[in-house]
């Protein structure tokens, strides 16, 4: 006689197990795997998080450096020849923890600096930058991300410089931005395609919008008078606002206008959406 299941009636089947009984059918290529988890997500055997860092790990192996690299013009360095007492400021304001050294120009990368080192600048000592310096690593824009994330883990380097095919330095990219790309949020209606307009609006009457949009063009489109003196793209001013690097969800209202961000990482904003409110003097009475 077959044992019963000691298995209480009660107990849920992990949720590997699910996925596992849900995948029994084979899927005949890539397409096919994201359909299924797509709707095995849909069919609750799978809960956002782990949907999104499967997709993830998926779209990692077919992603390539330039597609998440910091570009070269957003880049924060310390310029070799300035002296510590003002680049520390810097440093405490970027609040990174590792910053590519420069000599001449961007394209003249001598190694990297970790901030810890900086604490010897007041131990009272000889304090010589050049001595503390970490050997840059360059990469090229089209390695894969699965590639370099193996060359991170095997060599414990966290940081690389991207070159162009000349040899100039096109950006920079961190352990933490190819992670990003795994246990990042899940895309919703509000996540911005790469093929779309800068500015898209709702049906609530409300503006998607990328934050390297030209505040001219914020302006022309939403009918707004930001100043652009300061800041060239909405992303900047938004987070001048903010007076730090906002997360996902924080919201600001200025000018007229509420800010959502809706897309943002641990070194930029991505996308927001923007409603304009009516003047002060044409909001409803209670």
């Amino acid at each position: 006689m077959a044992e019963p299941d000691k298995r209480n009636a009660n107990d849920k089947p992990h949720w590997l197990e699910r996925l596992t009984h849900f995948l029994l059918r084979e899927p005949e290529d890539r397409e096919q795997l994201i359909e299924q988890l797509h709707t095995a997500y849909e069919n609750s055997v799978l809960d956002a998080d782990a949907l999104a860092m499967i997709e993830g790990v998926l779209q990692v192996s077919e992603m390539q450096v330039r597609d998440i690299m910091i570009p070269r013009s957003q880049m924060d360095v310390i310029d070799i020849t300035d002296p510590p007492e003002k680049f520390i400021p810097f440093v405490i304001e970027a609040a990174h923890s590792r910053f590519p050294v420069i000599d001449e120009n961007k394209d003249d990368v001598i190694g990297i600096l970790l901030a810890k080192d900086l604490l010897k600048f007041y131990s009272g000592k000889d304090f010589n930058v050049r001595e503390m310096l970490r050997p840059a690593v360059f990469i090229p824009e089209s390695k894969r991300l699965n590639v370099l994330l193996k060359e991170f883990r095997s060599n414990r380097n966290h940081i690389a410089i991207v070159v162009d095919e000349y040899g100039g330095v096109a950006g920079m990219v961190t352990i933490e931005d190819v992670l990003e790309q795994i246990v990042g949020d899940i895309e919703d209606e509000f996540d911005e395609d790469e093929n779309e307009d800068n500015i898209i609006q709702d049906s609530h009457g409300r503006y998607r919008v990328k934050a390297l949009t030209e505040i001219s063009d914020v302006n022309e489109i939403l009918g707004t008078q930001l100043s652009d003196e300061e800041f060239s793209t909405i992303g900047g001013l938004v987070v001048s606002k903010f007076q730090h690097m906002p997360k996902r969800g924080e919201e600001v209202s200025f000018d007229n206008l509420k800010v959502t961000v809706l897309r943002a990482d641990s070194r930029r904003v991505h996308s927001l959406l923007v409603e304009v409110l009516p003047p002060a003097g044409d909001l409803p009475e209670d």
